[in-house]
């Protein structure tokens, strides 16, 4: 948006606030001078019936009577009778002529009034009644009020519902929520971000520089016969970096980027999404080259026509199929590329992942030690840091962090050296952070009686030995009785960074897994809740283990995993009654199995479990050089250096 567009747009913003204060001052005067005016018309006294018909009528008293609109009553008094005394209240209106009203009262309706003037006289001697005139008169103020106020509100909630523009000299559309709210990087606003300040993901930057420099120089391209994506799809886990990259994009392009989340799209009016697509791809093409970049973009771009969805999603449906059309429909859209994130891939509609609109789809995952090292050299720069402060230490020690996580690290260690008054940052500060991170605020108020201390202890003691004696479970750096968030104990251990998993990898994390239930069982001959977390990554795994990677001998190579997300919108499953009771039966037992062999490895070194139960009542954090004195040096450790990574407690 340039200079004038944005002067345009701000006169035509004051113009409608002067005229929505203009309106509501005039609702207000209305209002009030339509109160007064029905409080006091006419000046008379509102008196009652009573009063009307023992001290007016009976008293001969009374000229005539009007009946004003069927529901008010004035009421004349002669005028020689107005210096009684009964009649003092008046005031002033005393000295008024008989041919005006001085009192007035209301009636319910005109046939019970009469019948009740007609009882007044009944029985008297010498009948007395008033002549009575019936008049219909309107209040051409209180007619025009009732007009103006729900014009005036009308008006109103035309401001509110239009927002920043009307048609009152502005320029702008005067239903401006069916325009695109996408905020645009250019000449008058440029991103802070650049690639610098992405570290790591080298491969996703090189395949979005790409973009960048065919924006920028497309004859490179073109002279080949090369054509640019029209789409690129940023897809990772929660925290990678997603929207950080198409920040930097935005900062490095030299042309217009249009950046919005998905969710803008969608808006309580029918239509509206719909509309807003068609003038964002508007805008974009009246300055294309130009990159347009929706974040969160399965919102809108959800499979359309799910048997299950018993919400209406016409109107996110319509979006998207606008959407689709604009990225590839019959009117090429040449000029303009689009970029989308998503942590949520597998739900995407096919036709939006297709080849002619997301060509190019950039996996961005959890970032390995060196990308890491990057990540927080990027992140510790702003922190005034101790000499024995290394990145690439704490990288080693953040395995499976994303780059959210290690800016929440940072950020967590700064502020605790921050509360302790310290001139730096130190490592310790860093360790303290990623155990927060990690588990949670350490609860040192909590209570725990002595009895529940002593089954934790044993608890985390039979997670150590077990871990300690299996050669394919990651290494064990520290074992904690100390209460973290929701957990009363943990062991750390150092995650191995590998893509492929073995079944007898398998095996042995899931009997490491369920070793502190067998430890209590061990020593107390009976079980406890305090399993719970150990239970639900044990039963998880086994579930995996049967029904995804096909490692059941009874099952075979048969895996019901779903990349599509099918299986989930259906009510049938895609196996039968028989294959679902065999799976249960086969996850059952590798979970049973890897009890029974955690329980012998526990009753076959019973003492080391007791010293290192006993080492943890006194010192409450064990560290790898108190395990290696009880249990010895594990082989293949012997280089590893104390780390953070929680795997359970």
């Amino acid at each position: 948006m340039n200079d004038a567009q944005q002067d345009n747009r701000k006169t035509g913003r004051s113009r409608v606030t002067r005229w929505v204060i203009w309106i509501v001052a005039l609702l207000l005067v209305n209002i009030v001078f339509t109160y007064f005016l029905a409080r006091n018309e006419g000046g008379y006294k509102e008196i009652s019936w009573h009063r009307f018909k023992d001290n007016m009528l009976r008293a001969r008293d009374v000229d005539r009577i009007e009946v004003l609109n069927k529901e008010k009553v004035l009421v004349y008094i002669k005028f020689d009778s107005l210096k009684k005394k009964e009649y003092s209240d008046l005031g002033s209106l005393t000295k008024k002529a008989a041919g005006e009203p001085q009192y007035y009262f209301t009636i319910g309706s005109v046939d019970a009034f009469e019948k009740n003037m007609a009882d007044v006289f009944t029985g008297d001697n010498e009948k007395y009644e008033p002549p009575i005139t019936y008049i219909s008169k309107s209040n051409s103020w209180q007619t025009v009020s009732s007009w103006l106020l729900p014009l005036g509100l009308l008006l109103l909630f035309w401001f509110w519902v239009s927002g920043r523009g009307s048609a009152l000299g502005s320029g702008a559309a005067a239903i401006d929520f069916s325009k695109s709210h996408a905020e645009e990087y250019g000449e008058s606003k440029t991103s802070p971000f650049t690639f610098k300040d992405v570290a790591g993901y080298e491969e996703a930057k090189t395949e979005v520089m790409e973009i960048v420099s065919f924006l920028k120089q497309p004859g490179n391209f073109t002279k080949l016969g090369a054509k640019i994506p029209k789409g690129v799809l940023l897809v990772g886990p929660p925290g990678t970096g997603k929207t950080l990259l198409a920040k930097a994009v935005a900062g490095e392009a030299a042309v217009p980027f249009f950046s919005l989340s998905g969710s803008e799209f969608i808006e309580l009016f029918v239509g509206v999404g719909a509309s807003r697509v068609r003038d964002l791809f508007d805008r974009a093409k009246a300055k294309a080259p130009s990159i347009i970049f929706i974040d969160e973009i399965d919102t809108i771009g959800r499979v359309r026509g799910k048997a299950v969805s018993i919400q209406v999603n016409d109107e996110r449906e319509s979006t998207l199929n606008q959407l689709l059309s604009e990225m590839d429909g019959f009117d090429p859209n040449t000029g303009v590329i689009v970029m989308a994130a998503t942590n949520r891939a597998d739900i995407l509609d096919a036709a939006l992942l297709r080849a002619g609109r997301f060509d190019r789809h950039i996996y961005l995952e959890l970032p390995n030690k060196e990308e890491r090292n990057a990540i927080f050299k990027v992140h510790l720069k702003p922190l005034i840091l101790a000499n024995d402060v290394d990145s690439m230490f704490l990288a080693a020690q953040t395995p499976g962090f994303s780059g959210a996580d290690i800016a929440n690290v940072c950020n967590e260690a700064a502020l605790m050296a921050a509360r302790q008054k310290k001139e730096a940052v130190e490592k310790k500060d860093f360790f303290d952070a990623i155990d927060r991170v990690v588990a949670g605020l350490e609860k040192k108020t909590k209570i725990i009686t002595p009895a529940e201390k002593k089954r934790i202890a044993f608890h985390e003691g039979g997670h150590a030995v077990v871990s300690w004696k299996l050669k394919h479970v990651d290494p064990l750096v520290k074992v904690s009785i100390i209460p973290r968030g929701k957990s009363l104990g943990g062991a750390w251990y150092l995650p191995e960074e590998r893509q492929i998993i073995t079944r007898d990898q398998f095996l042995d994390q899931l009997c490491a897994a369920l070793a502190g239930r067998a430890a209590e069982e061990v020593v107390f001959n009976e079980i406890s809740s305090g399993a719970l977390d150990d239970l639900e990554k044990a039963t998880k795994q086994a579930y995996s283990m049967v029904m995804k990677l096909g490692l059941s001998d009874k099952l075979g190579n048969i895996s019901y995993y779903d990349s599509t997300g099918t299986y989930e919108s259906s009510f049938q499953k895609p196996y039968s009654e028989a294959t679902a009771q065999l799976i249960d039966t086969e996850a059952q037992k590798l979970v049973q199995d890897a009890y029974t062999r955690a329980k012998g490895i526990l009753t076959e070194n019973r003492d080391q479990l007791d010293a290192v139960a006993d080492k943890l009542l006194s010192k409450e954090i064990i560290y790898k050089e108190d395990l290696e004195q009880i249990l010895g040096i594990r082989e293949g450790t012997e280089s590893l250096q104390q780390v953070a990574g929680k795997t359970g407690a």
